[in-house]
């Protein structure tokens, strides 16, 4: 038993002494998933942990075959993420399983344990898209993430919520204050981009509704060989379909400038994904993911500053959206 992250201690969910336990994960395990019969318990790591909020454990099991069966338990201080579950066992059963023939899929949800306000689901091998964003075929794998956006985009799952420009500006005017209050020296130019983006979100036509992912960005793309999983999906929501895209583009131009010093070092992988998703939706989309793309990059001005190793790359990120907000003037 691992657990790095000392999670015991947190009072908001005290249950996890018991999700981490061997005998009780044993019971509880036999109790709610017919996989874990005849199994024995190899391994049990707890592999995050938000204080008070989100825990993750990894479960690694071995059935009498000697076959290793890995599981990820999703565990939420709030309550049991039901709504993500059974999101999740509608895209299983709606062409998004292990083989589909399109090769887009999500990990096989596997079951709930109430008591530990957990949800589990089957770990899939692979590795994050933002590990291969320098590879030779990232390129290629723009355009598959694009086909992969578009399929859950057109599964038509009744969201039970809904994200809007308004709640995206919203949020922009509840964080950028936040970095105005640690760099106070850079109000006046922090308020001017967000009366920019004031008047380009709402001079952006919102021209298509559907289910959107809504946090997703290449570390929520497993790549295993030919066939990519989705994950993550607990922010699915009624929304932009080119919300999607332009959160995913601006996430790669801030890997870009943070790790090579040039916001416009995986242009080709970003024109792979924007062009591969309007060619299957409607070019009418492409405003709106230019919208979205910049709005996302105000927020990582913020998101910078939670980070101490992101902290350097504030100023550079004001810059960055001062001079796309300057081009957009211009245009």
């Amino acid at each position: 038993m691992i657990d790095n992250f000392d999670s015991v201690v947190d009072l908001k969910m005290p249950f996890l002494s018991a999700a981490i336990d061997p005998a009780q994960v044993k019971e509880y395990l036999t109790k709610y998933l017919s996989i874990a019969q005849n199994t024995q318990i190899a391994k049990i790591e707890v592999i995050r942990h938000k204080p008070g909020r989100r825990c993750l454990i990894e479960y690694e099991l071995v059935n009498d075959d000697g076959e290793r069966i890995i599981l990820i338990g999703k565990i939420r201080a709030k309550g049991t993420d039901f709504h993500s579950y059974e999101l999740q066992k509608y895209l299983w059963k709606s062409g998004f399983i292990d083989d589909s023939v399109d090769g887009i899929s999500v990990p096989e949800p596997m079951g709930v344990i109430p008591e530990w306000q957990m949800w589990l689901q089957r770990k899939v091998e692979g590795v994050t898209f933002t590990q291969l964003l320098t590879s030779n075929n990232s390129v290629l794998l723009g355009k598959r993430i694009a086909e992969a956006a578009h399929k859950l985009h057109t599964t038509n799952i009744p969201p039970r919520r809904s994200h809007t420009m308004n709640d995206e500006l919203r949020i922009l005017h509840e964080r950028i204050p936040l970095v105005i209050q640690k760099y106070p020296q850079w109000q006046e130019r922090l308020e001017r981009i967000l009366a920019e983006c004031d008047y380009f979100g709402n001079h952006t036509l919102e021209l298509k509704y559907c289910g959107i992912h809504r946090d997703f960005y290449p570390d929520q793309v497993i790549v295993n060989n030919e066939r990519l999983y989705l994950i993550d999906l607990d922010l699915y929501c009624q929304g932009n379909p080119a919300l999607d895209i332009g959160n995913f583009i601006a996430h790669i131009q801030e890997y870009s400038l943070r790790v090579f010093g040039n916001s416009e070092y995986l242009q080709e992988v970003e024109n792979s994904l924007m062009e591969g998703f309007i060619q299957i939706t409607d070019d009418d989309l492409r405003v709106g993911i230019e919208a979205y793309t910049i709005l996302t990059l105000v927020r990582h001005i913020y998101i910078s500053t939670l980070f101490l190793d992101r902290s350097f790359l504030t100023e550079s990120l004001l810059n960055l959206c001062e001079q796309r907000f300057s081009v957009i003037r211009n245009l």
